[in-house]
């Protein structure tokens, strides 16, 4: 087949969860045989036309002059182009600036399949018209498109109660990695003595519910933010919390390893994401054989199942800590079940083996 990854920051992946996903998954599919394209921004760093037998494609996109509204003229290049290039497939990741060009372009007998990621309109970061434009968004993606992904069981879910519209449930995957503890001498830390988050700070990820359980807490132990707090929502963070000696705001952490090192040797890994479906990061953290705690929702307790604490509040997340030498003998059985989870499933080639079976499904479908 020939397959296009379309509406990504581009690859090799040097932003987020999509990006990992798509240099992961279409590498895989060159190596079964495939003729695949993935689309970069204009100004990605990737000066190459070819990443591990995957085309490189640039297209315009002037996010650093109008903000996050330059991706519907990113994204509706990016598609008519994979249209014009006749591929077999068209992989839409994430339909929020992409599903508008569905009504521009017309299809041909290309395959229109969109992986919906997340309940993107229930971020409360932004305005209820957003949320109601974001929620026409998605009507269009789940109408239009010849055939729906669901990352988790809780959007496929989603998808039937809403649209009764049948979806593939394929999630997103992670790699184990060594351990290794000399990692911690960059961040001046010892094994075990920090509670650790990681990710973007936004509202719906619970980071103020997280921290004020912190700070209630009457442990010692500091919880390290590693994210980039430089933004509205970082600074009233930084701000609220700056009289308080356990939350330490550390920046960015880049590089899959650090991180890797980060999660497992934390006492807890703070995990708050509410509205995506299988978050990469909450993978990663499995990968890692690190000791989670997660915002109780449908989504983390389809993937954790038992094997992780839940917090739906400041209290529970004071407790959870202030209760740590009470659960922590836990934590054995916990990581070697995580880790399993993700070398017998939840693991790059199997989740390429599923898109590539979806995409022949699909291709062989009658209109």
């Amino acid at each position: 087949m020939k397959i296009a990854f379309v509406s990504t920051r581009g690859i090799p992946n040097n932003y987020g969860g999509l990006e990992e996903f798509a240099e992961h998954v279409s590498v895989g599919l060159v190596k079964k045989g495939h003729e695949v394209i993935v689309y970069n921004p204009h100004n990605h760093p990737y000066g190459k036309n070819d990443f591990f037998g995957v085309r490189i494609k640039k297209k315009f996109s002037p996010e650093k002059k109008i903000g996050t509204a330059a991706n519907f003229i990113y994204d509706y290049l990016s598609l008519k182009d994979a249209i014009r290039e006749k591929c077999d497939v068209v992989l839409i990741c994430g339909y929020t600036t992409a599903s508008v060009s569905f009504y521009v372009c017309a299809f041909g007998k290309s395959k229109i399949i969109t992986n919906i990621d997340g309940l993107e309109w229930k971020r409360a970061k932004w305005s209820p018209f957003i949320q109601w434009l974001t929620r026409w968004f998605e009507k269009i993606a789940v109408e239009k498109s010849h055939a729906l992904v669901a990352d988790n069981i809780g959007i496929e879910k989603y998808l039937d109660e809403n649209f009764h519209k049948p979806s593939y449930f394929i999630p997103y995957a992670a790699n184990v990695l060594d351990l290794n503890e000399s990692v911690l001498q960059k961040y001046n830390l010892q094994k075990f003595s920090y509670h650790v988050m990681i990710g973007r700070l936004e509202p719906e990820n619970n980071i103020e519910m997280i921290l004020d359980g912190v700070a209630q807490s009457n442990s010692a132990i500091p919880c390290l933010v590693f994210a980039n707090y430089k933004t509205k929502y970082g600074q009233f963070l930084v701000d609220k919390y700056k009289n308080c000696n356990k939350i330490i705001f550390s920046g960015w952490a880049s590089g899959q390893d650090n991180l890797y090192q980060l999660r497992h040797f934390a006492k807890i890994y703070f995990h708050g994401h509410s509205v995506g479906g299988t978050n990469p990061s909450l993978l990663e953290a499995m990968a890692a054989g690190t000791y989670i705690a997660a915002h109780d929702n449908v989504f983390n307790k389809h993937v954790l199942g038992n094997d992780a604490l839940y917090f739906s509040s400041a209290d529970d997340v004071k407790n959870i800590i202030d209760g740590f030498e009470n659960h922590f003998s836990q934590r054995p059985a916990f990581e070697k079940n995580n880790v399993e989870k993700i070398r017998t499933f939840y693991n790059w080639q199997n989740i390429t083996n599923m898109y590539e079976k979806m995409f022949w499904e699909v291709v062989g479908k009658k209109d």
